[in-house]
């Protein structure tokens, strides 16, 4: 039987429990994206907190691509030094990092006509209503070899493995979606050549920092619109990225800011869950594939996330939030302490001066 406190792997990655923090957008960088004191700080105390494994807040890959202000940079070879200090530091306390790499897309409206944006189809985002320009086969040649080389950057500096952003509307996701990807060549049309741009990223990477080192995915379950990405669609991605060799993938959503309208309600068969959104999605592709499946969204009960572990083939459970109010969440349940975390759900957590919980952890 599985325990939440117990050693496991994700790859060659051994995990010392089951609770990630899950990617989270700090904004306390410089302004080109370096580490900052403050920034070491938090990564030390969710480290001390008794968290197993960290992903970092999203890094931009390329200079010229920063969706939020405040966010980590891998696009250079000027930041592995200071990320060495990181992970060291993280280490420290027998807890793991890994990357969380990413291009923003159209899912921004930082310095929006300022520069250039990509995407697969110009579509503007639902959210955010950016265009983007639709690439050409040697820009996305460009960024599939940024990507590749960010994840090298990351292995040289320590971390444990890298984590792409195939989600929440970012550019892999809109590839992977008939409702922004309309392109009419090898990147378009068909689920395999809407998957193709993912998968030559995940290539090239694993050619760049070999077989050892941890590459997950991040996807979005279901679109959760009329013409997007349905989870039918995403149940082949996760099987076709085990075949190439994954070495795990967490399903999330795109419903910051909705959720509270849409829990309770049924998208592509599957109810949204008011503690672990998306757990119904992912015990189903957890049933597929023989890959760690991680879930995340709203989880704050070790009740719950116990239930949710001896009933399904889910393995790890990434949390955000509620580590912004309590750090030291994991490391109070471990001792016994099993209240649920105090975070409020309030999503005030992000403010001019960086995220964090304006209630119980004020800066």
């Amino acid at each position: 039987m599985k325990a939440l406190f117990e050693q496991s792997n994700i790859g060659k990655m051994q995990v010392k429990n089951r609770f990630i923090r899950s990617a989270t957008w700090e904004n306390m960088t410089t302004e080109d994206g370096h580490m900052t004191d403050k920034l070491y700080d938090i990564y030390e105390e969710l480290a001390q907190g008794g968290v197993g494994l960290i992903i970092t807040g999203y890094a931009n890959i390329v200079i010229e691509e920063q969706p939020n202000p405040g966010m980590m940079g891998i696009y250079d070879d000027s930041f592995i030094d200071e990320y060495q200090k990181l992970t060291e530091l993280v280490h420290t306390y027998d807890s793991k990092i890994v990357m969380q790499l990413a291009y923003g897309g159209t899912k921004t409206t930082h310095n929006v006509g300022e520069r250039i944006i990509y995407a697969p189809s110009e579509v503007a985002e639902k959210g955010t209503n950016t265009l983007g320009k639709s690439m050409t086969k040697a820009e996305i040649d460009y960024i599939i070899h940024a990507f590749a080389l960010s994840a090298k950057r990351a292995q040289q500096a320590g971390f444990d493995g890298v984590e792409i952003h195939g989600a929440h509307t970012y550019l892999i996701n809109q590839f992977l979606s008939p409702y922004y990807n309309r392109r009419t060549d090898q990147y378009g049309g068909s689920l395999e050549n809407r998957m193709r741009f993912l998968v030559e990223v995940f290539l090239q990477m694993r050619k760049l920092v070999g077989d050892d080192f941890s590459i997950m995915v991040k996807l979005t379950a279901s679109e959760f619109f009329e013409g997007g990405l349905t989870f039918a669609e995403t149940r082949v991605i996760c099987k076709t990225l085990e075949n190439i060799g994954v070495d795990a993938i967490e399903i999330s959503g795109n419903i910051h800011g909705k959720a509270s309208t849409m829990i309770g309600q049924y998208f592509d068969g599957y109810q949204l869950q008011e503690e672990g959104y998306f757990v119904e999605y992912g015990k189903a592709i957890s049933d597929d594939v023989d890959i760690p499946i991680i879930t995340v969204g709203g989880l704050a009960n070790i009740e719950t996330i116990e239930t949710i572990l001896g009933t399904t083939n889910i393995a790890y459970f990434a949390i955000a939030r509620p580590l912004l109010s309590e750090p030291h969440l994991i490391k109070r349940w471990q001792a016994g302490d099993r209240r649920p975390g105090i975070c409020e759900h309030c999503s005030k957590c992000r403010t001019r001066r960086g995220n964090f919980c304006v209630v119980h952890n004020k800066r």
